[in-house]
């Protein structure tokens, strides 16, 4: 099975297991840690395109999960750590991983946030190198095994 479709495969999985979590992850700390690691995905080539702010747009209105939040909320957290990021990116990113680190304390959120992660990651078609580094980095400030989720 070629790369890509292992990953198109395990992120329909995980939109499955966090369909089945959705009444569990309604905490403030999933949502920032949500919100910041699609910034963080969003903004990992180090340029955020038009095309990048209309999948997580579009994540935050159809994600049964997300749903659980006000829009408007998570766009406003999602532009905010977008902005951190686009400023200095190495200097956004420290306070980024902070936010999505913010799940750390309930295991089923902090999967969650990571799996939040390839979703993104993998909505174009492409979980990019870029993508994938800086998932893998959120794995280790949530402490989870990145070979948890093939990373």
């Amino acid at each position: 099975m070629a790369l890509w479709d292992r990953f198109k495969e395990s992120a329909t999985t995980m939109q499955s297991q966090l369909m089945a979590k959705k009444n569990d992850l309604k905490s403030g700390a999933f949502r920032d840690a949500s919100m910041a690691m699609c910034a963080l995905v969003a903004a990992a080539d180090g340029t955020v395109d038009p095309a990048e702010r209309q999948r997580v747009a579009s994540l935050i209105t159809t994600n049964e999960v997300l749903r659980n939040f006000p829009a408007e909320d998570l766009q406003r957290r999602f532009d905010a750590a977008l902005d951190k990021l686009t400023a200095d990116f190495a200097f956004g990113k420290v306070g980024v991983l902070q936010e999505v680190a913010k799940a750390k304390k309930k295991p089923a959120e902090a999967r969650a946030v990571i799996q939040i992660g390839i979703v993104i990651g993998g909505a174009d078609g492409h979980f990019d190198k870029q993508e994938q580094a800086v998932v893998r980095e959120a794995c280790y400030a949530l402490d989870l095994p990145p070979h948890e989720f093939d990373l």
